[in-house]
């Protein structure tokens, strides 16, 4: 892993230099302690760092005031800050007595909205960054097979055989149910966590439909919104929302809900290594998954994304659109000779994108129809980058499509 870069890296310190505190949020174990690491000789000030999982570092912070000022002149780390919320007040006010660049680096595995007062309290000091898992640019765009199965979180995807991945998976899941999700506020002692979640990787891809899952988990749909709005800030769902602005005809106005990281969900649905994959009922749906959380995970945040779906069956997968212009229309297909439907010719009309694509596995790129580009999820991923859609600093190696 010591020779895969993060993306994220140079934003990081861009932004360390000009804002008093950075949070960078994601998932347990995507690699914020790592990326953190592998930054602080870069980073233009002494460095201290502080794991609030530590008993010998939580004793550090019995007086976290007297430490703060004690410490003013270096960039201070607290790994796991959602383990002390009521740090946060006291942040605001150490940053506003001595206001200068890059103090402080907050890691925490939710989202602000999770980790309370903290976007209340540092409002205006604070720049948030989300990890996610590895994705194909930082692993030099190998063969994707292998990162599709096992995903992007890097003890699964590094793991020495599929076994192995697998069973990183299975703990991260257990773990997650059983002192994660608690640390994080929600209750869920009189359910069956662990059947929620596999019943969500039976809808990946799918619209939600609150009702029917309500009555397949024998709870009332708020309770349901709650759970699903809650795996989403913890960072292992997505919802994608149907695109809707200046369309006259009747949409599917329901989001619909992906896994952010496919090893997770293979995990869930019981796919242990890529026989299995390739002949599953649930491929295509993986598979729309993996490219989507591709894309995004690359996009800047200026760069909205929604799905697109008539109850005439006009139907497009992804939607890429800034300030109200849409930049792109996506099909994703798992085939090398993709054929489109009549709803789909039908959407791209519709949508009238900027530019049209239709995504596969590893094909040549070629025009399918006049507007309409047919072109690998590699070579998207790099003509991403290379027209400025995402925050990726460095020059990239496109020599292995």
């Amino acid at each position: 892993m010591d020779n895969l870069s993060r993306h994220i890296e140079n934003y990081l310190l861009r932004i360390l230099d000009f804002f008093p505190v950075i949070g960078i949020l994601g998932a347990r174990q995507v690699g914020k302690t790592t990326l953190v690491k592998s930054m602080i000789h870069k980073i233009k000030k002494p460095t201290l760092y502080i794991d609030l999982e530590s008993e010998s570092d939580r004793i550090k912070l019995t007086d976290a005031e007297l430490y703060f000022e004690s410490n003013k002149e270096a960039c201070i780390i607290i790994d796991e800050v959602q383990h002390n919320k009521s740090l946060f007040p006291l942040l605001r006010s150490v940053v506003d007595k001595y206001k200068v660049p890059g103090r402080f680096i907050l890691l925490g595995s939710a989202s602000p909205e999770l980790i309370r007062d903290s976007s209340e309290s540092l409002a205006g000091r604070i720049a948030y960054a989300e990890l996610n898992p590895f994705n194909l640019f930082e692993i030099n765009f190998v063969p994707y097979k292998l990162h599709w199965l096992r995903g992007g979180f890097p003890l699964s995807y590094l793991a020495p055989d599929d076994f192995f991945s697998a069973e990183w998976r299975e703990n991260f899941i257990r773990t997650y149910i059983e002192r994660d999700i608690p640390i994080l506020g929600l209750e869920i002692r009189n359910i069956n966590f662990r059947k929620f979640l596999n019943l969500l990787a039976h809808l990946n891809a799918q619209t939600l439909n609150y009702s029917n899952l309500s009555k397949s988990m024998e709870l009332t749909a708020p309770t349901i919104n709650k759970y699903i709005d809650f795996l989403e800030k913890a960072f292992l769902l997505k919802k994608l929302y149907p695109y809707t602005q200046n369309v006259k005809k009747r949409l599917v106005k329901a989001p619909k809900l992906y896994f952010t990281d496919t090893g997770i969900l293979h995990q869930l649905l019981a796919i242990a290594n890529t026989d299995q994959l390739m002949s599953s009922l649930y491929q295509g749906a993986s598979w729309e998954a993996y490219v989507i959380m591709q894309i995004r995970f690359l996009l800047k945040k200026e760069y909205n994304n929604y799905y697109y779906r008539t109850h005439n069956g006009a139907e497009i997968d992804l939607i890429i659109e800034r300030a109200g212009n849409i930049c792109m229309a996506i099909e994703i297909k798992y085939t090398n000779a993709p054929k489109l439907s009549k709803g789909n010719f039908i959407a791209f009309e519709d949508i009238n994108a900027d530019k049209n694509y239709v995504i596969t596995p590893s094909s040549d790129t070629f025009l399918l129809a006049k507007h309409i580009q047919v072109i690998s999820l590699n070579n998207f991923l790099k003509l991403l980058i290379g027209l400025e859609f995402t925050n990726v600093y460095q020059s990239t190696d496109t020599s292995n499509s």
